[in-house]
């Protein structure tokens, strides 16, 4: 991947201003929950009928750090990603939790726009040089607070009702250790070197305030890999991301973000999200044993293009009611689309924006590997816990799935200029 020089001015301020258009446009997913068969999230629709990005390109796009919203959160689906979660250190409260936050997002701001961090050469906050070289790659970095971060900074008063705590699953295997945490970052980009360099940066802005709680990697399909813009695949081969909310959708900004003018103790969250992130291993030695045709009826799609059983292409509405001429639903009662859809769980509906992972080969000598599961709505009662439920009561896909762990975080709405993210909360 190349970034951007001087002789590239031109195209890079294209790149940059479509990319611009982008991040506030926002990227689409699926509104299923787990592999998105009735939607997963993988995919962005919005630039299906786009020029490919030539790779020569990707590392001069730009996200803007300041915004209504937080990037990261409709900005297409990055290459690369990690996920962190911080614990605030002993101590440490309101005071050195907006010191920090004050840190984050400048650095944030630097990185999202292909600059050094900053900091005397020698200092704790000098750049790296890991991504020496490289352009922005479409780097945007989206930070969240958990319910646990209100106790730590005497905000409970004003921790939402939205960040009162999941129910459990029957799929359920979570690690109370990678679940969780006061703090949470997300990082995406296009190049992995790129996303490492932020990831150190995050990191180390974070010392003596607070400590690492898990981290999670993940991965996704690199802009121009395919000869045109498509929706991506999961790690099970199939299409992932067909039927998630658009932001052309009237509903959109409803069913993801959280509206203003609510109880004043939950002001600063207006234009901010609420982030489900599960880790979710996939059986894959499972799943490779079954005949293409059950994989496919398990999901209730086609495998070879994303199209639903009962006929059409990609983007056609699945006919839910439609038999095969053996009187048998083309959809069968418990397929995955059928079930996550929004008809069959009350129109509830989330932006799905997950990665993929791979972390080697588990002490049973199965493959470790998944998705990191990450959805947006603006109340998780409304979005993932019904279709949650719904799914755990007799998905086709369940028994090659397994929640490891689970987190959720409210994410403040995007800084205005002048503002680090959270501003509104921690200086009420």
């Amino acid at each position: 991947m190349s970034g951007n020089s001087a002789s590239n001015d031109n195209s890079r301020a294209q790149a940059v201003s479509r990319r611009r258009l982008l991040g506030t446009a926002g990227a689409a997913g699926a509104t299923g929950l787990v592999l998105g068969a009735a939607g997963g999230a993988t995919g962005y629709a919005m630039t299906r009928d786009e020029a490919p990005t030539a790779l020569t390109a990707v590392g001069s796009t730009e996200v803007m750090f300041h915004g209504k919203h937080q990037p990261g959160i409709t900005t297409p689906l990055q290459a690369r990603g990690h996920l962190i979660a911080f614990d605030l250190a002993p101590g440490a409260g309101r005071k050195q939790a907006a010191a920090l936050m004050r840190r984050w997002s400048a650095v944030a701001q630097r990185l999202m726009a292909g600059e050094p961090t900053g900091g005397a050469a020698d200092g704790p906050g000098h750049d790296t040089g890991v991504a020496l070289d490289a352009g922005p790659s479409s780097l945007t970095v989206t930070f969240g607070f958990g319910a646990t971060f209100f106790e730590r900074t005497g905000l409970v008063a004003h921790r939402p009702p939205g960040l009162d705590p999941l129910p459990p699953f029957s799929s359920d295997h979570l690690d109370a250790g990678r679940s969780n945490g006061d703090l949470w970052v997300q990082i995406g980009a296009d190049d992995a070197l790129v996303a490492f360099h932020a990831l150190r940066a995050v990191q180390k802005e974070a010392v003596s305030t607070a400590s690492v709680r898990w981290q999670m990697n993940g991965f996704n399909r690199t802009p121009g890999a395919t000869a045109k813009p498509m929706t991506a695949r999961n790690l099970m081969g199939q299409i992932d991301g067909t039927g998630n909310p658009k932001p052309t959708d009237g509903d959109f900004d409803k069913r993801v973000f959280v509206p203003g003018g609510q109880d004043a103790a939950y002001d600063w969250l207006a234009g901010g999200s609420y982030a489900v992130v599960r880790r979710i291993r996939m059986l894959l030695d499972d799943w490779e044993k079954l005949p293409v045709e059950r994989q496919e009826r398990v999901i209730g799609r086609r495998k070879a293009d994303g199209a639903p059983l009962s006929g059409g292409t990609e983007t056609t509405a699945m006919d839910l009611d439609k038999a095969g001429p053996d009187g048998k639903l083309l959809i069968p009662d418990n397929a995955h689309a059928r079930i996550s859809s929004p008809e069959r769980n009350s129109g509830a509906a989330m932006l799905r924006r997950p990665f993929s992972y791979h972390d080697g080969i588990s002490s049973d000598g199965t493959p470790d590997a998944g998705l990191l599961f990450i959805c947006w709505q603006a109340d998780p009662l409304r979005g993932f816990v019904p279709v949650q439920r719904k799914l755990d009561r007799g998905d086709a896909l369940s028994p090659f799935l397994r929640h490891e762990s689970s987190g959720l975080f409210a994410v403040p709405g995007g800084a205005p200029d002048g503002e680090y993210v959270g501003q509104r909360l921690l200086e009420s």
